[in-house]
């Protein structure tokens, strides 16, 4: 794929990754996550954060000497080489990016039928998401600068605007934090490592700044400072926003409202008003959040499709194969926003990008030109024991909430695997 080279200024590349990051993060996850972490929600953000911050110094390094626009791709293949592995890792990242879509999509709908102006049942949530889902399909035809305008200015609006409601919440509340106190509901250590892995998604959107390497200004120092200054800005607003709702609800009260509790916790600070507005804020964050991913996404997979490692069919439809791959994306994340739920959906996207995630920081530490990248293998194995940590506490949360899921998740990573195989070995 052409790359439109400097498109993408560093505030631009700033604020796609936080419109993905906020999207998908506390507004769809702080139930999903409380569920697990109990009295230590604010805590698992941060170890989440944490995780992010780790991890993201492979995919700096990396980028800063292969800045692309195909970036995880571009990652796995200057690792592997053209190998089933290299596609396999790339399309578990690809999959991942697209339930987090369904996943934001979902979030749109669930905090949409909390509006006191729509009169909808919460039946309506799976076909509001989709209908978001085509409206950013539509949007992303239009060009890179139009797409940067808009998530620099969406990403202001619900960074001042949570940030606002946060520190009002805590003013008015004086700062009691009744879900947060240790007579709350206690949690176990695999529980709270559990809820971290979920947690991990909230902060995963910084993939969405190398996945745009190439179309962004400098990408060899800006996409490093793009990801750091992105996870920086998210963790200050998780921290704000969950002491906020930890101020306003009790645990009780948060697993009650799970896929909305956001708009809850502003009811008893602000009233209705304050429930309006964060549906309004939810609203912007997850449009924007929906719209820069399918942006990244759609770049990776293109150039995949360009480099053969994924098959393409055009299916009769005209234009460029960037224009098919996201109608191929538009209705790979409709169809989960349909079937999925938020839990299920949070999860299995979990499973694919820590996965991914390990193949990645293994591949760099084992197989990187060390002539062209440089880098403290240490961190890289941190980075691969973190994963594996994190990955044990999902598996033992959802093995016990969910083992269908889990088996889902084990089948549909083994197929993709053995499919790309035989589609690799059938070209050749």
């Amino acid at each position: 794929m052409k790359e439109n080279k400097d498109n993408i200024s560093l505030l631009g590349a700033v604020s796609m990754g936080t419109g993905v990051m906020v999207g998908a993060g506390i507004f769809a996850l702080t139930g999903e996550i409380a569920n697990y972490a109990g009295n230590l929600l604010m805590w698992a953000f941060i170890c989440a954060g944490a995780v992010a911050g780790i991890t993201s110094y492979t995919y700096i390094k990396m980028s800063n000497a292969y800045p692309s626009s195909g970036g995880i791709g571009m990652i796995l293949t200057k690792v592997y080489g053209k190998s089933t592995i290299a596609a396999w890792g790339a399309l578990l990242m690809l999959f991942s990016m697209i339930i987090n879509q369904s996943l934001v999509a979902r979030t749109f709908g669930n905090y949409l039928v909390q509006s006191k102006y729509i009169s909808l049942p919460s039946d309506y949530v799976p076909w509001l998401g989709l209908g978001l889902v085509i409206v950013s399909l539509l949007i992303n035809i239009l060009s890179n600068k139009w797409i940067q305008s808009f998530s620099f200015v969406m990403a202001i609006i619900k960074a001042v605007g949570l940030m606002a409601l946060a520190v009002g919440g805590l003013a008015a509340s004086g700062i009691s934090l009744p879900s947060l106190e240790s007579g709350a509901m206690e949690t176990s250590p695999l529980n709270f490592i559990g809820a971290v892995a979920v947690g991990v998604l909230a902060f995963k959107g910084f993939t969405t700044i190398t996945n745009s390497g190439g179309e962004i200004t400098n990408p060899n120092k800006n996409v490093g400072r793009a990801i750091i200054i992105s996870l920086a800005i998210c963790v200050a607003i998780y921290i704000l926003v969950t002491l906020a709702v930890g101020s306003s609800l009790s645990l009780d009260e948060i697993l009650k409202a799970k896929n909305y509790s956001l708009a809850e916790a502003a009811r008893p600070t602000y009233g209705e008003l304050g429930v309006s507005l964060t549906v309004l804020i939810a609203i912007i964050a997850t449009v924007s959040g929906i719209i820069a991913s399918m942006f990244a996404v759609s770049r990776m997979l293109t150039m995949l499709t360009e480099m053969e490692l994924v098959p393409h069919s055009h299916f009769g439809m005209p234009g460029s194969i960037h224009k098919h791959i996201l109608v191929y994306i538009a209705v790979m994340a409709g169809a989960l926003t349909i079937v999925f739920d938020v839990s299920r959906i949070a999860a299995l996207g979990a499973f694919y990008y820590i996965a991914m995630d390990f193949i990645i920081h293994y591949g760099v530490l084992k197989n990187a030109n060390r002539d062209e990248v440089s880098f403290n293998p240490s961190v890289l194995k941190a980075s691969i024991g973190v994963d594996l940590i994190i990955l044990i506490g999902l598996i033992y949360i959802k093995g016990k909430d969910d083992p269908v899921l889990l088996g889902i998740t084990i089948v549909s990573m083994t197929l993709i695997y053995i499919l790309e195989k035989w589609f690799l070995k059938a070209k050749k």
